[in-house]
């Protein structure tokens, strides 16, 4: 049994939908549809009656309903309870966020933050498994923010109704490469000449998504060598001469500077993304609606 099957049932049982309490629960339908089926498995009976359009439950459905919702509001109840007895204090601010922007961005934004807001108590996680899992940290209160990176190609499948978002700065990922003894890039963007040895994130990478949509808009040869979901890791991977990469500028500029690392295309080539900032709206802590005003103001 997973608490999620029962916030599932209890969406679906609101929307009488699949595709709608999928949405909302911000996963596809066929991976929503198998977990109530997961659900129905565990408690031995049909809780939905798929025949009809709208769905809706069974008896035995109808029967669980009020169960489940009791069941979880007083598991998150008792959590509540216990994080205000010894864990998260009422006035730390947890935060969610891609690794990149945990060691890159997110230090000297709250540094700027707190000469206006006072103290700031903290904790982070970062690098979550996936959209979905960034999501529920949010709706679950495990998080009061995420800390991600916004383009127009990678859509950001979160309901506006129940999530808000502030655009916190704008982030170049550019492309380079390890110096020849010249100094100019190893392995650079020349169109026309032979493929580039490329360093990827990956097809399920946010910057993988990103790139791929700029590469269908411009062409570009490539022999992928190397995958790595952390632009850490590509990092390191370029620094040691094994090809190119597209990297956030903001864990290069010292690279760059000391000339360990050089552009491997011009500017156009650069990909340029968005910092948000969100927030569930349910989420009513004092400190999490005092930060928000601050950052409205």
């Amino acid at each position: 049994m997973e608490i999620k099957w029962l916030e599932d049932f209890i969406s679906l049982a609101n929307t009488l939908s699949f595709s709608r309490a999928a949405e909302e629960r911000h996963v596809t339908q066929s991976a929503f549809s198998r977990r109530i089926k997961q659900l129905e498995t565990w408690m031995g009976v049909p809780l939905v009656d798929r025949a009809t359009f709208p769905a809706h439950l069974t008896q035995a459905g109808q029967d669980f309903l009020p169960v489940a919702q009791e069941v979880v509001a007083n598991l998150y109840r008792t959590r509540n309870d216990v994080r205000g007895s010894h864990g998260i204090k009422a006035n730390t601010l947890s935060f969610a966020a891609l690794h990149t922007l945990s060691i890159t961005f997110f230090p000297r934004w709250l540094q700027s933050i707190e000469p206006r807001f006072g103290p700031l108590s903290t904790r982070l996680s970062a690098d979550n498994s996936s959209m979905e899992g960034f999501i529920n940290s949010l709706t679950e209160g495990e998080s009061d923010f995420l800390l991600i990176y916004a383009h127009p190609a990678v859509p950001v499948m979160i309901d506006e109704a129940r999530f808000a978002y502030k655009t916190l700065g704008r982030e170049n990922i550019i492309p380079v490469s390890a110096p020849d003894p010249e100094g100019r890039a190893l392995h650079r963007i020349d169109e026309g000449s032979k493929p580039v040895r490329y360093l990827a994130y990956g097809p399920g990478a946010f910057f993988g998504h990103a790139l791929t949509s700029l590469f269908e808009q411009r062409p570009l040869e490539r022999t992928t060598i190397y995958e790595n979901t952390m632009s850490e890791g590509l990092k390191a991977m370029a620094l040691a001469g094994w090809g190119l990469a597209w990297i956030p500028e903001s864990i290069i500029v010292d690279d760059l500077a000391a000339k360990r690392i050089v552009r491997a295309g011009d500017p156009s080539w650069d990909l340029s993304v968005n910092i948000r900032l969100y927030r569930f709206l349910a989420n009513d802590r004092p400190i999490v609606r005092r930060f928000w005003n601050l950052l409205e103001a």
